[in-house]
């Protein structure tokens, strides 16, 4: 355990599994309060343990951020549970279902979009009303190194949802500087979760497919991620305003 975010609220959407998990209890490793958000609760609930398990201090509250007014309840939850909201880490996505672009279900791309995109902006749209009043705070948005800085075949949703969300970032952070409250974005790459396997593969079978596709050789860690949204929210770079940080392994280097 450290302090560097001690006495400091951390919202993380999508904070069940995967880099959402992992960045919610490196944040309550250093000091933080963190609830985190999402639609299912078994995964929320295992999360808040692992973070109580780890000596932390952590809460859920069950929210979909399609919803603008689920997303307007979440901030006003951890606003009255905990006593503010000093950062958040927007992580909630969906990949849906892979399909060239003129053969994609519309009820897919809605979706792509409804999650990682208006998500992001319904999020931040609360959690900046409440941090202008307030005296400022952090944000930071997950993007995808798919989408702004890379395409790749069947995956055109997902990475017009994504890229809208680094320029969404960007374009935030420009409005709401000069109020106090500091946005910006990751873009991480192959990352050591469920989905970095394609259909039929085992880790072997992955790690090879990753060993030459990627030029450093292999996914990241979910540590690796979390290390990225950690200095994005602290101190350390605090004169750091609207950047999308590209994590991937030099692939779209």
């Amino acid at each position: 355990m450290t302090d560097r975010f001690s006495n400091r609220i951390i919202l993380v959407t999508g904070g069940g599994t995967n880099i959402g998990r992992e960045t919610a209890l490196r944040f309550a490793r250093e000091g933080a309060t963190v609830v985190v958000a999402g639609r299912r609760v078994d995964p929320l609930t295992e999360t808040v343990k692992n973070i109580e398990a780890a000596g932390g201090r952590g809460d859920f509250v069950q929210a979909d951020v399609t919803s603008s007014a689920d997303v307007r309840r979440l901030v006003a939850t951890v606003v009255e549970r905990h006593g503010g909201l000093h950062i958040a880490f927007n992580n909630a996505g969906t990949v849906g279902k892979p399909a060239p672009t003129a053969e994609l279900d519309d009820e897919v791309w809605s979706n792509v979009f409804a999650v990682n995109t208006t998500g992001i902006w319904l999020a931040m749209k609360y959690e900046i009303a409440h941090m202008r009043a307030n005296g400022g705070g952090t944000i930071v948005n997950c993007a995808s190194n798919i989408g702004f800085h890379g395409r790749r075949p069947g995956m055109s949703a997902y990475a017009a949802s994504k890229a809208a969300v680094s320029v969404l970032t960007r374009n935030a952070a420009r409005e709401y500087i000069a109020d106090g409250v500091r946005i910006n974005g990751i873009s991480p790459g192959a990352t050591d979760t469920p989905l970095s396997f394609r259909s039929g593969e085992d880790r072997t079978a992955r790690d090879e497919r990753v060993r030459d596709a990627v030029p450093i050789g292999r996914v990241a860690t979910t540590e690796e991620i979390a290390n990225a949204v950690l200095w994005l929210a602290s101190e350390e770079s605090s004169y750091v305003v609207g950047h999308d940080l590209v994590i991937d392994g030099g692939t779209t280097a």
